[in-house]
């Protein structure tokens, strides 16, 4: 059944104010074209919703049945309404993904300098792992993602805008200390216990590329899925482990560097987004901080 909303909507008022005369005001239209489309409305639906007097106007039964599903439609509407007013305003909200690592070590101070900037903005921090948050990206779960790069599971047709370069390291406590003045081929590396990411993580990805690229099967003692996880891990001596640098400690006594004869690659800090959508003003504000 095809009905004109503007039909429910008059609907919406009269039986909230039980007024012909207050429904007209708030919808500034006059009583007759108030009373008119009630009228449509009960032929369309076949029903009597209105109980009319002289003095007062009440629902019937099915009146207030209607009432029931029609109030909840028009509230989620105006929120909507409001919804969309707010983020022409810059407010609103973002939704970010990016996993923890991303989240602690680089992300938080851009998300206090927006807040700061910008409190009326509700901020969604999604955590997971790089090749997660390109499904929600793929799927409109995020409005944007900061994920490690080179990543294969990218789409070419989305922005992608590097805006941090690291490098990978393998980090060992003193049960290693014999291997602080040594420069260690993967080789050599690889008979000793290391730790890393599980598999669900380009960073795995990577480490077993360059393993392969040597001839070299990577067997890891641990597999995990954090990297605050692999450095506490590292701490205590259960292995070597292999994280990107920026995260590292800024000044620790029980950890060092494992230098390697193979040169690492660089990597990337990649923001991706969809720039064939339209973006709210508040995303927008956002992406404008990692302007090069």
């Amino acid at each position: 059944m095809d009905i004109n909303y503007e039909l429910y909507k008059v609907f919406y008022h009269v039986a909230t104010t039980l007024s012909f005369s207050e429904a007209s005001k708030k919808l500034y239209i006059s009583q007759s074209a108030v009373s008119q489309s009630i009228k449509a409305l009960e032929g369309k639906l076949s029903q009597t919703l209105f109980i009319r007097s002289t003095k007062k106007v009440r629902l019937t039964a099915e009146g207030e049945i209607l009432l029931r599903h029609i109030e909840p439609a028009i509230s989620l509407i105006r929120r909507g309404e409001s919804r969309l007013l707010d983020s022409s305003s810059t407010g609103g909200q973002i939704q970010i993904a990016a996993s923890d690592t991303i989240c602690r070590y680089f992300l938080v101070p851009y998300i206090e300098r927006f807040h700061q900037a910008f409190p009326s903005v509700h901020i969604k921090v999604i955590n997971a792992t790089s090749i997660q948050c390109v499904e929600l990206l793929k799927n409109g779960q995020a409005d944007f993602i900061v994920v490690n790069h080179p990543n294969a599971y990218l789409n070419h047709l989305w922005s992608i805008r590097s805006i941090k370069q690291f490098r990978d390291v393998f980090i060992a406590n003193q049960s290693f200390a014999h291997l602080k003045d040594r420069t260690l081929s993967l080789a050599e590396l690889s008979e000793y216990p290391l730790l890393m990411l599980n598999k669900n993580s380009t960073t795995s990805e990577f480490l077993h590329s360059l393993f392969q690229q040597h001839a070299l099967e990577l067997v890891p003692e641990a597999e995990l899925s954090s990297n605050d996880l692999l450095i506490d891990l590292a701490r205590i001596g259960l292995g070597i482990a292999f994280v990107p640098d920026y995260c590292l400690p800024e000044q620790s006594e029980t950890l060092f560097i494992v230098n390697t004869k193979e040169t690492l690659p660089d990597r990337e800090l990649a923001l991706v987004y969809n720039d064939k959508l339209p973006t709210s003003p508040a995303v927008t504000e956002f992406l404008n901080y990692f302007e090069p």
